[in-house]
Formats: structure tokens, sequence, C-alpha cells
């Protein structure tokens, strides 16, 4: 979530000799016109691996030499961390910066919301949890007790003996396409995935003829925004709503939101923060990446209103910005943060009286690949359009444009990596068949 101009400050500094540092961070607050005369405030959080204690402690030895202040979370998700920041910054009115005040400002939302839901939300059975023996295993075991009048659920890989993301968690059930290890699912029951720092999450079931079906962030981003949409349209204000893609979201994902529930949609490039600064310019901003990392951002103007509506209007109007109001509470607008993803489409599925079964139907995933490509140097690709046109080197578009003309509802984009020296390559089409008729493998 840094802004691109701190990452270069980072780097000067990581790459600082020990007797520079000093004049670096000097350097620093120059250019970043920091006000070195206002009291420092930093807080700390950390996950359950060994290392973090140690790692949380020298980040404390450092606050200290210099003459900081700073308050240690201790254990905590990345996305509680999050909250707690912008609990601080706001003085208190986003809510209390405590890991309870958390607690109890997403339970109250969500335990008000489920109340509504007259048909028992279609699935009565305990959603299975898989928590990547990570951070998230605690903290939603601190949390249970809080939302479960609304929700029962049932804790896997919870960190007492797996290692954190090893054969579980979000990234390996979504590249995977299989259940974690540790988790025993039968047919249409509903279970979902943590990243091992709780802020990605992916559901997924078996059906009754033991196929496996992922519903990923384009699927979370599709229920959330159409129930968004349906409580717009009953409140009747023009509040505008746009979902937020990278380019990697299926193809099928962006028509089912723009052709049938005449969204929206914007690309950006890969990362949270590109789709994070994009959402903030509508009054109902939903992002999601198509590994499960998301949220949805509100407007000052919008909750202003929401909240108005909710204590005026008529019957009708106001039953609709209630649940609005309770929406905004129970999602996490700090960052993306899978228990609260977790709980807004709990409460979604029981209001709709919708199944897993029903949600995965919304739309059909085109079929589609993901591959690595290791390369010499990934500089020699530069791309524009939010990554989805190759610029150089020269010849490379038009090459990924021929293909792409010979299949239905194909499209196909090549990026390089960020941080190695790969290229990553994206297909989707209608059909993994080849021309020949032979399946692709």
């Amino acid at each position: 979530m840094l802004a691109p101009s701190w990452e270069e400050h980072a780097t000067c500094l990581a790459n600082a000799e020990e007797q520079d540092v000093q004049r670096v961070l000097l350097g620093i607050s120059e250019k970043a016109v920091v006000d070195l005369q206002q009291d420092a405030f930093v807080v700390i959080g950390r996950d359950t691996r060994p290392s973090s204690e140690k790692l949380a402690q020298s980040v404390i030895d450092g606050i200290t030499v210099l003459g900081g202040q700073f308050h240690d979370y201790g254990l905590v998700t990345t996305p509680q961390l999050h909250y707690m920041v912008y609990c601080r910054n706001t003085h208190g009115q986003y809510g209390k910066a405590t890991t309870e005040g958390y607690y109890q400002k997403l339970s109250k939302a969500f335990v008000e919301l489920t109340k509504q839901a007259f048909c028992g939300g279609g699935e009565d059975r305990p959603l299975k949890v898989d928590c990547a023996n990570g951070i998230g295993a605690l903290k939603l075991r601190e949390m249970e007790n809080y939302f479960s009048q609304g929700l029962s659920v049932q804790l896997f890989n919870v960190g007492t003996t797996g290692k954190l993301n090893h054969l579980c968690g979000a990234d390996f059930v979504k590249s995977h396409q299989k259940p974690p290890q540790g988790m025993e699912m039968k047919s249409n029951e509903r279970c979902c995935s943590f990243d091992g720092d709780a802020d990605r999450i992916v559901y997924y079931y078996y059906d009754t003829d033991g196929h496996f079906h992922l519903i990923d962030g384009d699927k979370i981003a599709a229920l959330i925004s159409s129930f968004l949409k349906e409580l717009l349209l009953e409140i009747g204000e023009s509040l505008n709503i746009g979902v937020i893609q990278t380019a990697y979201a299926n193809g099928s994902s962006t028509r089912y939101l723009e052709e049938v529930m005449k969204v929206p949609v914007h690309c950006t490039k890969t990362g949270v923060k590109h789709l994070h600064h994009k959402a903030q310019e509508f009054d109902i901003g939903v992002y999601f990446e198509a590994n499960g990392h998301g949220t949805v951002l509100f407007s000052k103007a919008a909750e202003m209103k929401i909240k108005q509506l909710a204590k005026e209007s008529e019957d009708k109007k106001r039953k609709a910005a209630k649940m609005l109001e309770n929406i905004i509470d129970l999602f996490n607008q700090a960052a993306g943060d899978a228990i609260s993803d977790m709980l807004v489409v709990e409460a979604v599925l029981a209001l709709k009286g919708l199944t897993v079964q029903q949600w995965d139907a919304l739309y059909t995933d085109l079929p589609n690949r993901q591959l690595k490509v290791k390369v010499a140097d990934r500089q020699v690709i530069s791309t524009t359009d939010a990554e989805r046109q190759a610029v150089t080197p020269p010849g490379l578009q038009e090459a990924v444009n021929g293909l792409v003309k010979k299949y239905k509802l194909s499209r196909a984009f090549v990026r390089p990596s960020g941080t190695e020296d790969i290229v990553r390559v994206y297909a989707e089409a209608d059909s993994q068949v080849r021309k020949c008729g032979q399946p692709c493998t």
C-alpha cells in the first residue's frame, strides 16, 4: 500500500551503508517534507512465525532510539493492523483502535444484517474455514463468540502442527484448483480458505458428482456488487458504483457485471494499491483481485447520505438504507480483509437465501491458463492499457493479436513480473479444445 515515491525512499534506505543511514534518513525527510518537530507514532503488529517477535523488537528499538512513540498490538492479522492505523488517523471516527473494537464493530454489523434473513441463509451447516496455519486461526477463534449468533464456523489448519501456507491456504487452493490438506469436505458444503496473514479469501465446494468448484475474487465481487446495486435501487439514490478489476479477472465476470448487472467495470494495473486508489473515485468502489484480495470503499458523501436515509426515509427505503449502513461497518475499508469479507459474503448469502451452488451459477468462468516464463531480462517487455497490451519488443503484441483472433471470446496478455526475471502469460477462450479438435494440455 506504500506510495510509489516512498518505495524509492525505502530502496535508498535499504541500500545505504551503516555509516550513511542518518544522512539518507535526513535526505528522505527533506525530499518528503517531513516535519521533524512533530512527534512520530508507530503502530506495530506481528504474526505467529517465530521470526516475527525478533523483527518486531528490532522495529521497537529503532523507534525508541529515534525518540518516537509506539503501540505494540502483538499478534494481529495484517488487515487488523491496517484497521488500527485507520482508526488512529481518523482520531477514532472510523472505530476503536483495539482488537476488541475491531471484533465488536464487525460482529455487531453482521448480527444486525443476518437478523433480517428470514430463510436461514439457504444453508444451515457450519462454514468450514481453512486458516492456512496462520494468524487468522487465532484471531477468528477469538472473534467467534461475537458473531456466533449469525454464523457457525469450523476451523482447519490452525497452526498447531502444519507449516504456514504449506499445502493449504487461499493461494494453494486457487493455483492447484483443489481443497487444502487437513480438511474433509462433503458434497455441497460451503468452504473457504484464508491466506497466511488473512488478507485474502476464496470459497469452494464439491458438487454431487465430486467435481471441485472454486469461487474466487471475481465471483465474490460479482455477489457483493449485485447486492449493493439492488439496495441502491431500493433507496432510489443516484450514488455511483464501480467495480475495479485487473487484467487477470475472468472475462465472464466482466461481461456479467457490465451486461447483466449494468455495473461499470474499470481495469487497473496488478497490485492492490492500484485497485484501492481507483476505487476511491466512486461513491461505492468495489475491488477484488482474482486471488481473493479486496474490499469495498464508501465515500464520505455516500456514508452521510445512507445514514440520513436510515433515519428519515419511509419503511422500504429505510430498511435498505439500514442494510447499507451495516454493510459499511462490516467492510474493513482500510484494506482487503479475509475475516471481514467472509462475514460480508455469509451475510449476503443469508439475506438473498442463496446456496453456494446458486452463487457459483451466477456465471460460468471461461477456461483460462496462467504461465510463468523465465527470461534473461524482464525489462525488455513494457506494457500499457493496465498491462493488457505489450508496447515492446516490437511485434510481440501483433503476434498475440494474431493468435487471439482465431478463437471465440478469447483474450491474452503478456506482462513482466514486478520483482523477478520472469514474464507472466495469461490466456482465456470459450473452450480448451484446439482448432484441431484435440484438448489443450
